[in-house]
């Protein structure tokens, strides 16, 4: 089995939007397509894999996920609010995600909020959480590796393997349906 650490560091974990690195005007859709791609191309798994495409994003419009554009530009509130789809649309639901930003996008377009502060915040929480995983990664491996020791079984690596892929799943999917709860929650909480 390839070593996990190295596993880890070809996941790029630490690829996140600067704010710094999104420019101040406006861009057109294949400008907003492209800096993504330049961006986020190292933690794509298979190299034919596109992070985002124009159907993406004007049904992430249609969908109403972010207020809408003026003059076919995309702001820099734009930019961010795409930003964080992404990062949720690999484990929550469109739907999901609409809700999620729902409030936000109502308060970007009515109350002048400041979203650059509030996704400040999230790359911090990001960058924490990135250290967090790495520790919970390597503990999961020493668990799993005195588990199948015990089995004393000739295909140790590929049980290794399987549970970890088990083990990985598993707090995916309990974090996964964390975050639906806290969706309905808010979905509760606007309908009130």
């Amino acid at each position: 089995m390839k070593n996990l650490q190295e596993l880890i560091s070809e996941m790029h974990l630490n690829t996140n939007m600067n704010i710094e690195e999104i420019p101040d005007l406006d861009l057109y859709i294949d400008q907003v397509i492209q800096l993504f791609e330049n961006k986020y191309a190292p933690s794509k798994r298979y190299p034919e894999d596109k992070i985002l495409t124009k159907t993406m994003i004007n049904n992430y419009a249609k969908g109403q996920l972010f207020y809408p554009i003026k003059n076919k530009k995309y702001s820099k509130n734009h930019f961010l609010l795409i930003s964080l789809i992404y990062q949720m649309k690999g484990t929550l639901t469109i739907n999901d995600v609409k809700q999620t930003l729902h409030l936000l996008n109502s308060k970007i377009t009515e109350e002048d909020f400041d979203l650059q502060q509030l996704y400040s915040s999230y790359l911090e929480l990001t960058e924490a959480n990135t250290e967090t995983f790495k520790k919970d990664v390597v503990n999961h491996e020493e668990e799993v590796n005195q588990l199948v020791s015990k089995l004393q079984d000739e295909d140790e690596d590929y049980l290794k393997q399987l549970l970890l892929v088990a083990v990985f799943t598993n707090m995916s999917n309990f974090y996964r349906r964390a975050a639906e709860r806290i969706v309905d929650e808010i979905g509760r909480k606007e309908t009130e």
